[in-house]
């Protein structure tokens, strides 16, 4: 068993300050997850309106997304991160705010979702594209793999922590939770070097999303990545419909352990992914993880006890870890710098937008056919689309040693 790789952590000062930032509005953040949507459970008792917390966020999302990528290209990434993690950290405020009301107002928890929605996708690409900018190309995997464990890390807390103290001392404090979390990030992205574009960078324009785009579209790897990820996070990530899940299974206590289930199981794939650096065939290692996952969806689906779906949950979060990793790793060593923004706005897409779209499909067809079905069916439509990702010759045979020349990711690094 290959042991974790911590040579980023180690050389490079940026890195570590981006990492422990992360950390920590990532607990907060998980937090609010978990407690938006309890808190329209509790005003609503609705499948529909919870559901539709992904249809006011998926719009902002996708355009925010695309130009926030364009901005990545064009300006300073680190004070993007920065900028945007202000207003994430008044937007968490807001929602407080709200929720100390004496009736809560449901239209504003929309909006102030569809606003988060927006920040965070203009955010999301520039924090994407500064990591091959502080971290060298030979530890790119174990960069990703670091994070990766930062995010597990604060899934499993985070849920936990927020399903209890949403329950046991209401939402407010939950959401308090997060304000101060934002805070102590703040504080952390403060210190970051600048990074500022190349002379010659490219003003943010439709031109140039479009340009990003069209080179998508050139590369058959990177398509796959894309289509896969959609299809494994719109069909089989039944996360909006797990309060209405604990409830049917008598077991309102594991709602935050639903949640964390799965990045259990992702944090035991981190903890060892040194291997991952041995292996170069990436695009077949994500289409099996990614078929890996929907079956473990629709496991957790057709189970009855509730240690049952835990433990389908967890094997879910191990392989999306897995198709994760290879595909980020495929992202950051053959993307050009000067298109990394606006590549990170279309990953954005895949790997966001995804699970929004996924709430809006998982509370209509548990409105339709049932909570366990919507689960189940879900993870099988996904093994379906990922057999039909085999098409595309050039991803499913992608290999790490056998790049086409052109595809290398060249950028300076600050070794700190």
């Amino acid at each position: 068993m290959t042991v974790l790789d911590l040579s980023p952590w180690r050389t490079s000062r940026d890195y570590r300050l981006l990492w422990s930032s992360g950390a920590i509005s990532m607990l907060g953040m998980f937090i609010t997850y978990v407690t938006v949507p309890l808190q329209v459970k509790q005003l609503t008792d609705s499948y529909v309106a919870v559901g539709a917390i992904g249809v006011v966020e998926l719009a902002p999302m996708i355009v925010f997304g695309l130009y926030g990528g364009a901005l990545a290209d064009a300006f300073d990434r680190s004070r993007i991160v920065l900028l945007t993690e202000v207003g994430l950290g008044l937007l968490s405020l807001l929602l407080l705010v709200n929720a100390l009301l004496p009736h809560p107002m449901l239209w504003l928890i929309y909006v102030f979702g569809a606003a988060a929605a927006a920040l965070g996708a203009i955010q999301r690409p520039a924090l994407d594209s500064l990591l091959p900018r502080v971290v060298p190309r030979e530890q790119m995997t174990a960069a990703i793999a670091l994070s990766s464990i930062r995010f597990s890390v604060g899934a499993i807390v985070g849920p936990a922590i927020g399903g209890l103290i949403a329950a046991t001392f209401g939402v407010s404090v939950a959401y308090g939770c997060d304000v101060l979390s934002f805070v102590l990030s703040i504080l952390l992205l403060w210190q970051l070097k600048a990074v500022p574009p190349p002379s010659d960078a490219d003003k943010p324009s439709l031109a140039g999303i479009l340009e990003g785009l069209r080179y998508a579209g050139s590369r058959p790897e990177l398509l796959g990545t894309y289509l896969v990820d959609i299809a494994a996070m719109v069909l089989a990530m039944p996360n909006a419909v797990f309060p209405f899940l604990a409830d049917e299974l008598g077991a309102p206590w594991a709602l935050g352990m639903m949640y964390a289930a799965t990045s259990v199981g992702a944090l035991a794939v981190t903890v060892t992914s040194g291997w991952m650096s041995t292996v170069h065939r990436h695009g077949l290692m994500v289409v099996l993880a990614a078929g890996a996952w929907g079956l473990a969806m629709a496991g957790a689906g057709w189970s009855g006890p509730v240690w049952l779906v835990l433990f389908f949950l967890a094997l879910a979060g191990a392989a999306d870890c897995v198709s994760g990793l290879f595909r980020m790793t495929m992202w950051n060593n053959t993307i050009p710098d000067n298109l990394r923004g606006r590549l990170a706005g279309i990953e954005l897409l895949s790997y966001t937008a995804g699970p929004q779209l996924s709430q809006i499909r998982a509370g209509g067809a548990a409105a339709l056919i049932g909570v366990r079905p919507a689960i189940w069916t879900g993870g099988l439509a996904c093994v379906v689309a990922v057999l039909c990702s085999t098409g595309l010759s050039g991803f499913i045979r992608y290999n790490e040693n056998a790049r086409p020349k052109g595809q290398e990711s060249v950028a300076p690094v600050d070794r700190g």
